[in-house]
């Protein structure tokens, strides 16, 4: 539940961000009757967002329980590369983001403000795609209950008050901070969630046939029914058993996606996104 909370808190404070910066922009020029524009826009991404996950339910019931392990396989790898792509997209357009948009937006109200709908559907429907496929691909590989789900529920409800706050000028956080230690998290999960799915491929649908014998197994020593096992599952992702090919497959992840982003963020000469938040809230004063 607590990897839920995070991953929708890190999405949705990236989306109101965003979306606060749309927002700053056009009181800043006092066209806020186009104010109710950029809302539609979240609003359709979010109905959208909730339809995937409706969707690929759907589609599981629809296929049969023969094809539930080749879905969440394949979902549990995509919400991987997703979430790791996310990590890294963040990094290294943070900087430039606020004069993207504000271009953006120029443009749009130019040409009488309409595709601001556009703008603010796509600023939020690729944060909240993302969240809901790793936190259906969480529930399939961890937990069927409604714990995934409500996690991060409450983390995109914390995000959207930060948000709010930060808009405000009611509050001042190293945002620069926060996403790199999100981001080294996270990078811990989307390891977790591709040996996951790597796991429904290879042992229950049987399409990877290779490097199939036990790399560890601590099943005697933490079962699942533990709460050890639970706490582990929750905040880290934990395996209690994994594959050659899982393990394999997780180290090299964790490996070379780590070093990649822990050097990455810390050759960094400036921190764009706190700077970036400091001058919307300028912009709205």
């Amino acid at each position: 539940m607590f990897a839920n909370l995070l991953i929708g808190l890190r999405e949705g404070l990236e989306a109101s961000l965003i979306v606060g910066i749309l927002i700053a922009y056009v009181v800043k020029v006092d066209r806020k009757d186009v104010l109710p524009r950029i809302w539609a826009g979240v609003g359709v991404a979010l109905v959208v967002s909730v339809a995937l996950g409706f969707g690929l339910e759907g589609l599981t019931k629809i296929m049969g329980a023969e094809a539930e392990p080749y879905i969440a396989g394949f979902a549990s790898i995509a919400a991987a590369a997703m979430v790791t792509w996310m990590i890294f997209w963040m990094a290294k357009t943070a900087r430039g983001l606020k004069n993207e948009l504000e271009t953006e937006v120029a443009s749009s109200l130019s040409a009488g403000g309409w595709s601001l709908v556009i703008i603010a559907f796509l600023a939020v429907v690729r944060e909240g795609a993302e969240t809901t496929l790793f936190v259906w691909a969480a529930a399939q590989n961890s937990d069927t209950s409604l714990r995934p789900l409500l996690g991060a529920i409450a983390g995109i409800l914390i995000s959207a008050l930060l948000g709010y706050l930060i808009y405000r000028g009611s509050l001042k956080i190293n945002l620069s901070k926060f996403f790199l230690w999100s981001g080294v998290f996270l990078i811990i999960i989307a390891g977790s969630m591709l040996a996951g799915g790597i796991g429904d491929l290879q042992t229950e649908a049987g399409i990877l046939p290779f490097l199939t014998g036990t790399a560890y197994d601590f099943s005697h020593v933490i079962p699942e029914d533990s709460v050890l096992f639970i706490v582990l599952r929750g905040i880290f992702g934990f395996h209690n058993s994994m594959t050659w090919l899982q393990f394999v497959a997780w180290a090299a992840f964790i490996a070379i996606t780590m070093v990649t982003f822990v050097r990455k963020s810390m050759h960094r000469k400036i921190t764009p996104v706190e700077t970036t938040e400091i001058r919307i809230i300028r912009s709205v004063n």
